[in-house]
């Protein structure tokens, strides 16, 4: 279950009802579009439809139980029907979901993971949200084709990072997910959460997969691509997320994507 710190507001609560979200009837897909000031979560359920979430900024942190993940804006977590999960926001809600009629979820993934969300996808969703309920009118239905058919077409992302399952470990996770720009020092993260700092080290290896500075440099190159994306100076971007200099924060992109920020924003903009 996603973890708060006690002392942001966190909106809990379902962002349709739940009687939608196990409707049988109804259109193939149910789209919702939200904003608010607030990080949002929603505790442990499960729902008979199958579940596209994203954030339009910011990060969200995925939790089924065997998956925990953190995933950046503009890519999208495909949840199966009846999978129980829990989601949270990091900062501010800003973002989706569509919720897919099993019936229509044969040649959609059994299994969850994270996808990137194509504009396309964005776009048809975003449009589905803005449309009140009632009969769907024949464009809505071939949009909603449309929502499907690249469904199908989504190829996995590599880029998310593991969770711990120490709840002093998530706490920590959750802090420098909330602020990836924290210039604390491992040892002092380790005397805020309640751990000597070769437990810390001991316990994040044994748990991600990675030591606590290198998944740290991930949170940050992760925090940085929906910002370059956005067209973001460089240097600003590097000053935000508690780089020192430009070239520390480009060397650590470069590491962990295998390419310049610069040069993946331009990728990014010619697509």
């Amino acid at each position: 279950m996603p973890l708060d710190d006690g002392l942001t507001p966190i909106v809990d609560a379902p962002l349709i009802e739940p009687a939608q979200a196990d409707a049988a009837q109804g259109p193939d897909v149910l789209a919702v579009c939200q904003r608010q000031s607030a990080p949002r979560r929603t505790t442990w359920h499960a729902h008979a439809r199958g579940q596209l979430v994203s954030a339009d900024r910011g990060l969200l942190s995925v939790d089924t139980g065997a998956f925990r993940s953190l995933v950046p804006a503009a890519y999208t977590v495909w949840l199966p029907p009846g999978l129980a999960h829990a989601v949270q926001s990091h900062g501010p809600f800003e973002g989706w979901s569509a919720y897919i009629d099993p019936a229509v979820c044969g040649s959609l993934p059994a299994q969850p993971g994270v996808f990137h969300a194509s504009a396309l996808l964005r776009a048809a969703i975003h449009r589905l949200a803005a449309w009140t309920s009632g009969p769907w009118t024949p464009r809505q239905t071939r949009l909603a084709a449309v929502v499907l058919d690249e469904l199908a077409a989504m190829t996995p992302a590599p880029l998310t990072l593991p969770l711990p399952r120490d709840a002093r470990l998530r706490r920590i996770a959750q802090a420098l997910s909330d602020d990836p720009g924290c210039e604390r020092r491992s040892d002092q993260w380790a005397r805020w959460a309640g751990l000597s700092p070769r437990t810390l080290s001991r316990r994040f290896a044994q748990e991600t997969g990675m030591s606590f500075t290198a998944w740290r440099t991930c949170l940050r190159v992760l925090c940085a691509l929906p910002w370059l994306a956005e067209g973001a100076p460089v240097k600003r971007v590097a000053w935000d997320l508690g780089y020192s200099s430009v070239s520390a924060f480009i060397a650590a992109f470069r590491q962990v994507m295998g390419t310049t920020p610069a040069a993946y924003r331009a990728t990014v903009q010619q697509r």
